[in-house]
């Protein structure tokens, strides 16, 4: 054996170990983290999964004529533009009688499906939150036009994906860009080849303005008016919240307390200026990242959108190209979900602003389409008595609503409802209650 061989072999193990030890004193974030699945998020997911379907068919119901149409080319419509297995449309109609009605029509005599008067104003509720928080939509679409500096524009089409998330009203472009020229502007292509879809829409910049206060300020802000001098600690921090099960190493640690001490630059501060060759400038600059993804988590009106999404605005921001990898670094602060949808949607969440799965702070919007999920929730198997309800007074080729009435005014005797006589089953002309699982 060579000597130096035999000079290594006498070493005493406690020489590896504390090799290996040293290795693992790293001072930074590991850039590839295993990802901890939190059930709170998974399962909102798993019902956000329902509430896709359901608004696609609402919006096939909707666009027919006369807001109603055939189970049969409902079935086709879901298929050809939404990518429907056969039949699922019509399963998941049966299973959600609460959002949706299927009936008999009484010309055609064949099955006809419409929206249920709680959908119905699920959909006005949600139409009249939008159209009264205007100046919030208009508040929320310039901040993000901010954080895409110093252009201080985005791509209309790119916008428009993310509207549902914003809390901006279908028609934002005339509503909101057209209508504030102060603070918004327009950008059209022109040409003989230009595209009409190249749009973007750019924020009226003004020098003496002040940069924009982020989410996360306040909330430091708010820190400092709780702990007094005891949040020093927190002047660069990010509230962060590890999902149950992650672990949480020594050294690890550490580098997250060194991470948060970092400073940063704020996500609506213009950058170009400044040299980003050293190795703070770079670190600064991947903390202003978060920072970024942060803002705009903060400026959706559920508090989280999907990762497609935010791929969208990544060279405008300044985001890096690894975006998973990113955000799996960051798993305090935000939360990747792939339920839903077979594994091919990635929805980020703002830990800060949930709880056990739901919002902290609540706005009018997300309560009107939370009552969705309200619906889709409740069992079939109640929805024979409410529909029966709905069903009655019939009229042309709707249906009117009744005063509620007790169940013994209405049918004599409870009885009547479960399993009585035949004539007192609980079916009538205006209820299929046999397609109700």
């Amino acid at each position: 054996m060579p000597p130096f061989l035999t000079w290594l072999a006498r070493l005493p193990s406690s020489f590896y170990r504390a090799g290996v030890r040293h290795k693992s004193q790293s001072t930074s974030i590991p850039k590839k983290l295993q990802r901890v699945r939190d059930h709170s998020f998974d399962d909102l997911m798993e019902v956000e999964k329902k509430v896709r379907r359901a608004l696609k068919l609402q919006e096939l119901i909707l666009s027919h004529p006369g807001g109603s149409l055939p189970v049969s080319r409902l079935d086709t419509l879901a298929r050809r533009h939404h990518r429907f297995s056969p039949q699922e449309s019509s399963s998941f109609l049966l299973r959600h009688p609460h959002v949706f009605h299927v009936f008999e029509h009484p010309v055609q005599r064949v099955l006809h499906v419409r929206l249920t008067p709680r959908a119905l104003n699920q959909l006005r509720l949600e139409s009249d939150a939008l159209s009264s928080h205007l100046s919030a939509a208009v508040f929320r679409l310039r901040r993000f036009l901010l954080l895409a500096a110093p252009s201080y524009r985005l791509r209309l089409e790119h916008i428009r994906l993310a509207r549902a998330d914003l809390g901006l009203p279908e028609d934002f472009e005339q509503s909101l860009v057209l209508s504030h020229p102060t603070l918004f502007r327009l950008l059209s292509p022109s040409g003989p080849d230009a595209e009409p879809r190249l749009k973007f829409v750019e924020a009226v910049h003004n020098p003496d303005e002040p940069f924009p206060i982020a989410a996360v300020e306040l909330a430091r802000e708010r820190e400092y008016r709780a702990r007094g001098s005891d949040a020093e600690d927190a002047r660069f921090a990010f509230p962060i919240q590890f999902p149950p099960g992650f672990k949480i190493g020594k050294y690890y640690r550490i580098a997250v307390w060194k991470w948060q001490r970092l400073p940063y630059w704020s996500p609506y501060e213009d950058v170009s200026s400044y040299d980003l060759r050293s190795l703070e400038a770079q670190r600064r600059m991947e903390k202003r990242a978060v920072a970024s993804i942060h803002e705009f988590l903060s400026l959706t009106v559920e508090k989280r959108t999907t990762m497609e999404r935010i791929a969208h605005f990544r060279q405008a921001m300044g985001l890096p190209k690894k975006l998973k990898e990113f955000l799996l670094q960051h798993q305090g602060i935000f939360y990747i979900s792939t339920r839903g949808n077979q594994g091919k949607l990635h929805t980020v969440f703002l830990r800060e602003a949930y709880r056990k799965g739901e919002i902290l702070e609540p706005n009018d919007v997300y309560l009107a389409r939370k009552r969705l999920r309200e619906l889709l929730l409740i069992s079939s198997k109640k929805a024979n008595f409410d529909r029966m309800l709905t069903s009655l007074g019939r009229q042309d080729d709707g249906f009117q609503c009744v005063p509620a009435l007790n169940r013994k005014e209405f049918f004599g005797d409870e009885d009547a409802i479960y399993g009585g006589d035949e004539e007192g089953s609980g079916s009538d002309s205006g209820v299929e209650n046999q397609f109700i699982e």
